[in-house]
């Protein structure tokens, strides 16, 4: 495959039967986070069980020559299922939803796993890797702040980069949104430790207002039988 293959794909329940019209691979055979080779309406790629919206899916990585081929076959054969093109914005607001971090926004060179809550994925048995000492020394010395799901309690989107402000000291919002399927203003925020318990409320300064909002368990929606 060209290293410089586009990427398109599927998500949400109807992805694997909208797909399967279009390749003789067995998509029901891939499993989460693996992938296959064949090809999809007579192009050849790669088709990866993978996309970061908190539904099932795939992504294609495809010829770039042939992207408008593929992506024409994907939104005919998904039509009768209602099949629709979205953006960067409605991924955003599907991925923060599942409780889902963003590169660059909720984890930065500025953060660490221990704080983002992603120490599950350290191998900390291993002797040595970069940064294992700062990891160490902080997992033994304590957290000083963490990363929470919230919830406004008060209309108002919190935004990257809003000021948050609880009893032990201020935060930092990272990522927010309004869902609209769960129909309430949403987001990410890294907060002193004593704030971060379920049910703590704190203020974010949202435009020169502080709007109440309260800490939730960071996975907001998870789809039936996953």
């Amino acid at each position: 495959m060209d290293r410089r293959a586009r990427e398109a794909g599927g998500q949400g329940p109807a992805a694997v039967t909208i797909l399967q019209e279009l390749t003789t691979v067995d998509l029901a055979s891939i499993t989460y986070y693996w992938f296959a080779h064949g090809e999809v309406a007579g192009v050849r790629s790669i088709i990866s069980r993978t996309g970061y919206t908190g539904e099932d899916g795939f992504e294609l990585f495809i010829p770039p020559a042939s992207a408008e081929r593929v992506w024409n076959a994907i939104l005919e054969a998904g039509a009768e299922a209602g099949i629709v093109p979205v953006g960067l914005g409605a991924r955003d607001t599907l991925r923060l939803e599942a409780g889902m971090h963003l590169s660059g926004q909720d984890i930065d060179e500025t953060t660490t796993v221990l704080e983002a809550g992603l120490g599950w994925i350290v191998g900390w048995k291993k002797d040595d890797f970069i940064g294992k000492a700062a990891l160490d020394q902080q997992k033994s010395a304590g957290l000083t702040r963490k990363l929470v799901g919230f919830e406004m309690t008060a209309p108002g989107i919190a935004r990257h980069g809003y000021k948050a402000y609880t009893a032990g000291g201020e935060g930092i919002v990272t990522s927010g949104t309004q869902t609209p399927l769960l129909k309430k203003a949403i987001g990410f925020a890294y907060l002193p430790i004593d704030a971060t318990a379920a049910g703590t409320a704190f203020d974010i300064d949202i435009r020169g207002r502080r709007v109440p909002a309260r800490v939730v368990p960071r996975q907001f929606y998870k789809r039936s039988g996953s």
